[in-house]
């Protein structure tokens, strides 16, 4: 049921308010697509009419499902298509490619946004492509406001950036100092950054230079997880006259339409879930663009194997999301006889499954993760003690802050996942101690979980986090532009 937006109050009179209209820009990839079709969602949920623009063509077919979903479970919101001017660069990752043609792109906007009726409210826009987009929403007089879809130290980052990649000139950057957040080695911090010339250190200095103009940063963080970081960013401790960050995390995953649900693939490993104990399997996946070798991916099934834990793994050998359609075979992937050795005690699928419902279910005891902002948030909403073996971009950031709280243990030795090779006996010795193990990580996450679902319920702060913006954009609404 859609929710009212908060009525004006002026000279004690309650005012009647328009309902406000919020245009949402996506990015690419899973990750950051996920978080702006649920934040579509919430604000549906709480009286506004959404727009979303999706930029075409779209890098995977997952991307596409997902809006389709989207529009299945919330008909109310409408589409707009934003054709993207080509961008040649065969040698660049599919996604940073996909992030330059939408910024590429950005003044192809300006026709879409003056079109759509009612006028604009206000637009949200991915951080990967926000520089690009405040040139246009400033000429046209639209508030907007940037989507940040993981941990706060990440934002930290990306604020004070500018200023660290000038100041290392053209070498490495050895480490960080921010307030509220602390020392950040220079290992921590995403590997294209140590790079002046890459196209992402490229977009991310741009996007850090750009952030002061926001009227607003919708973070898909808790203030659970990340208050003490939030509260700095928001004094201006970080950067002076930093925008205001809004905490509205972790949404609530959309509900999948029956039709799209793989039945067959997802009956089997939900009819294996169903007949295992409480807390009893260990789910394995690294994500949407985490892939791992042939070799890493033997010596983690072995080492799965040698645990002598229940498990449901994801196996992925390809990059782009979920299309993993490679035409290998997991007997070829996982070596000859082993999911005979394994038997009922393991479950591996090639194929996606839907992760929600698998952190939901009660059998599940742990998460052997990658360590990405949704997967990690997803596990905590659901308490589910992540074991973080982090790969790039905002793994590494992550990992510490759920270290630091103690709802999850990161695997600091074992290097960044799909570059250093870990051996089959160091998987069985990690997987043991996460599932048979001293229960404090688990009990940490759980009471961080109660305090994540409450935050997404009236009074939370993150419900109230958004009813806050939303009021926000309606009193702007309501008043006359500067000049």
């Amino acid at each position: 049921m859609a929710r009212e937006p908060s009525q004006l109050v002026r000279d004690g009179d309650l005012i009647p308010t328009p309902t406000p209209h919020i245009v949402i820009l996506p990015s690419a990839g899973m990750g950051h697509l996920t978080v702006s079709t649920r934040l579509a969602a919430a604000l549906v949920s709480h009286g506004c009419l959404v727009t979303l623009i999706t930029p075409l063509p779209m890098v995977s077919e997952a991307e596409s499902n997902c809006i389709s979903n989207l529009c299945s479970s919330f008909p109310h919101i409408r589409l707009l298509e934003l054709h993207l001017l080509p961008f040649d660069a065969p040698d660049v990752d599919p996604f940073l490619r996909q992030f330059e043609s939408i910024r590429r792109s950005a003044a192809l906007l300006e026709p879409l946004l003056v079109s759509v009726t009612p006028p604009v409210s206000a637009l949200l826009t991915d951080v990967t492509v926000f520089s690009s987009v405040v040139p246009v929403t400033k000429a046209l007089r639209i508030p907007i406001y940037m989507i940040f879809t993981t941990c706060a130290s990440m934002l930290a980052l990306v604020s004070t950036f500018p200023g660290i990649r000038k100041e290392a000139g053209d070498g490495p950057i050895e480490s960080i100092d921010i307030p509220g957040v602390g020392t950040i080695p220079g290992s921590r911090i995403p590997r294209p950054l140590h790079d002046p010339k890459h196209l992402f250190t490229i977009q991310f200095v741009e996007t850090g230079e750009a952030m002061l103009q926001a009227d607003g940063i919708l973070s898909n963080t808790f203030e659970a997880l990340d208050g003490d970081i939030l509260a700095a960013l928001n004094a201006g401790a970080v950067v002076p006259g930093f925008p205001p960050v809004i905490a509205v995390g972790p949404q609530e995953p959309i509900k999948l339409r029956a039709a799209a649900r793989p039945a067959v693939e997802r009956d089997d490993w939900m009819a294996w879930l169903d007949a295992q104990p409480p807390k009893s399997v260990l789910y394995v996946a690294f994500g949407n663009r985490t892939a791992q070798s042939r070799e890493q991916i033997k010596e983690l099934g072995i080492g799965l194997e040698k645990s002598g834990c229940r498990f449901l793994w994801v196996v992925k050998s390809k990059i782009v999301d979920k299309d993993d359609d490679d035409g290998v075979e997991l007997g070829e992937l996982l070596g000859e006889g082993y999911l005979e050795r394994v038997g009922e005690r393991g479950v591996v699928v090639k194929s996606w499954v839907i992760q929600e419902e698998v952190l939901a279910h009660p059998s599940v005891g742990g998460y052997l993760s990658h360590g990405g902002g949704n997967s990690t948030f997803e596990a905590v909403l659901y308490g589910v003690p992540p074991l973080i073996w982090p790969g790039g971009g905002d793994q590494q950031m992550v990992a510490a802050q759920v270290e630091k709280r103690g709802v999850g243990v990161w695997i600091k030795e074992w290097g960044l996942c799909g570059v250093n090779q870990v051996s089959s006996d160091d998987v069985a010795k990690r997987v043991r101690e996460m599932m048979e193990g001293d229960n404090a990580v688990g009990e940490s996450v759980r009471r961080m979980q109660e305090e994540a679902v409450r935050g997404l319920g009236p009074g939370g702060s993150s419900y109230e986090g958004l009813r806050k913006f939303i009021a926000g954009v309606v009193e702007r609404g309501s008043s006359p532009p500067e000049i």
